[in-house]
């Protein structure tokens, strides 16, 4: 069953292979397509497509799908071949032929951009609220342990003291910028495409405007061929915004496996938040951190997959761009529930105290050393051939005291700086607005 068929039967070999995934990817954006089509139905209206008591009926079906589908109660059939399909039929069966009416003026090409954009809306909210919901996480415990010195690396050598204050904020202040990267994504989605049709428009007198405000989007892509250009496009800046964030949530992960290991000892979680090991009894392992590392790095992938499936396609529609779904759809959940987990980890992470009275981190503290003999007038180079010959003699010996006052630093962490630019970031998405305008449209 296709809006598309006419009298000739698709072989059943070539239907499946063309179909591929798409019935099961495509539960994700049922009611999304259903929004579409109220918007889509009203603008039809206003310009003697459907009748005023035709919109009425086609509207109140449309409201029983979509409640039909937020109770977990929608499925698309085996013999149908896309969400698109689905709704359609179940409107033409149930209200008539009112319910052949509602694709004027619309392609199934148009109709999965809008599709797409509304649920890749939806799942850059989520993925924004849970980013912030971890980011509040690393910004309490970078305050709450500021105090608490530990090992500093470069090479992976002990290097000079930090904090887990500075730890956690670095995390914090990384998932902030982020953001930045997110919204460009966000401004990126919130644009109309419905009306550009197979990417061409359309010869009705189609109001875009007015559906672009129903939908609750920004502004339109104006150009009815950039509209289906659009597509892969879109794709791919959403999933370079969610690489950034991989790649920071990896960082960490990698931190915390090295962190939690016995040989460094800074960190530990609950036995019941670990894992242990078949033969050996003694083992915790931190699963959680090395599966978070994994699924980022695969995301830290995506954008150059995407990048791959679209590279050299022409203008216009081509069916390689139904498998973007299959990369992208799976990694927009992983990401979330990395996301989700690491902040409910964090919330049960425990802080070894006193990590610096090991003498094996003495030397951590001789650019200490090597600053205070600068602060007596000593030339800075002098200074440090001073310090690095007392250590090449055995003599040297640590000031454990830590001077750092500036912006950033052990001593001033400026926590109330992050915090500000993420709350400015945030504000920029307007989540509000669209999810005012979807209530209104389904009421």
């Amino acid at each position: 069953m296709k809006i598309w068929q006419k009298n000739i039967d698709v072989n059943q070999f070539v239907e499946n292979f063309t179909v591929g995934k798409d019935r099961e990817l495509d539960l994700q954006m049922a009611k999304f397509d259903v929004l579409g089509s109220l918007a889509h139905t009203e603008m039809l209206e206003t310009i003697n497509l459907l009748t005023a008591d035709e919109l009425k009926t086609v509207q109140q079906e449309l409201k029983n799908i979509y409640a039909e589908i937020e109770a977990g109660n929608f499925t698309i059939e085996d013999t149908v071949e896309d969400v698109h399909s689905q709704v359609e039929w179940l409107l033409t069966q149930r209200i008539g032929e009112a319910g052949k009416k509602i694709h004027s003026g619309r392609s199934r090409n148009d109709q999965v951009l809008v599709d797409l954009k509304l649920f890749f809306r939806a799942c850059i909210e989520d993925m924004v609220n849970q980013t912030s919901t971890l980011f509040n996480q690393l910004i309490t415990l970078s305050n709450t342990h500021k105090d608490k010195l530990l090992p500093g690396y470069t090479h992976l050598q002990i290097a000079m003291p930090s904090s887990f204050g500075l730890w956690f904020g670095a995390y914090a202040e990384s998932l902030a910028d982020d953001m930045e990267l997110m919204l460009a994504a966000w401004k990126i989605t919130n644009k109309n495409p419905l009306g550009s049709a197979a990417g061409y428009g359309s010869s009705f007198p189609l109001n875009r405007t007015l559906t672009t405000k129903l939908l609750g989007f920004e502004s339109l892509n104006y150009n009815v061929v950039y509209a289906q250009m659009g597509r892969g496009k879109t794709e791919r800046i959403l999933a370079q915004a969610m690489s950034a964030v991989a790649a920071t949530l990896a960082k960490m992960a990698m931190d915390v496996c090295l962190f939690i290991n016995q040989n460094f000892g800074f960190i530990s979680f609950p036995p019941e938040l670990t894992t242990g090991s078949s033969i050996m009894p003694h083992k915790k392992n931190p699963d959680v951190f090395e599966l978070i590392r994994s699924r980022c790095n695969k995301i830290q992938a995506l954008p150059n997959e995407i990048a791959m499936m679209i590279t050299n396609l022409p203008s216009g529609y081509h069916r390689d761009l139904q498998l973007l779904k299959e990369n992208l759809f799976p990694a927009i959940t992983s990401l979330n529930e990395c996301l989700e987990i690491a902040t409910f980890m964090f919330q049960n992470i425990t802080i070894k105290d006193d990590i610096l009275k090991d003498k094996k981190y003495d030397y951590l503290f001789s650019v200490e050393v090597v600053n205070e003999l600068a602060l007596q007038g000593v030339p800075f180079r002098e200074a440090y051939k001073i310090v690095g010959e007392q250590i090449e003699s055995g003599t040297f010996a640590p000031s454990n005291q830590i001077h750092h006052t500036h912006e950033g630093s052990i001593g001033n962490l400026c926590n109330e700086q992050i915090e500000a630019s993420m709350k400015a970031v945030l504000a920029q998405f307007g989540f509000e607005k669209v999810n005012n305008a979807i209530a209104d449209l389904v009421k």
